[in-house]
């Protein structure tokens, strides 16, 4: 089986910041958007892309950066499902949620991956997300 390569990922490894990055996606997915209901408790998060070239000057090879899309855990959270981080009979939240717009680290084996508008992304249950981050650069 062959897998195809998310065609945007060259440019998000261009984008130095997690700012950057947020707003890149939050631009270019507004439209896709619309048009995708997620279901359930699910949670459609784009995967971070880390910049190609790292704080400490270092161009990362191409194959490295597309690593990112196989074996990224942060994400940035898309779409949530009517249900997502609502308390049912097995999970309780206690409040806590990451709502859109906030960074996720999610088990890579506990996601589905889509390709959503040329995006790499991951559906993931709601009591799969297990950190929500300021930044997803602290996370490896």
């Amino acid at each position: 089986m062959s897998v195809v390569m998310p065609q945007n990922v060259e440019k998000l490894a261009t984008l130095d910041t997690p700012e950057k990055f947020k707003a890149f996606i939050l631009k270019h997915m507004e439209e896709p958007l619309k048009s995708v209901d997620v279901l359930y408790n699910q949670v459609l998060m784009v995967i971070f892309v880390r910049p190609e070239k790292t704080s400490g000057g270092i161009i990362r090879p191409f194959a490295n950066v597309q690593e990112d899309i196989w074996q990224g855990k942060a994400g940035l959270v898309l779409k949530l499902g009517p249900t997502a981080f609502k308390d049912d009979d097995t999970y309780s939240f206690h409040g806590q949620k990451v709502d859109v717009g906030e960074w996720g680290i999610f088990k890579v084996g506990d996601a589905w991956s889509v390709q959503v508008a040329g995006f790499g992304c991951r559906l993931v249950t709601d009591s799969s997300i297990r950190l929500k981050v300021g930044n997803p650069n602290v996370i490896f």
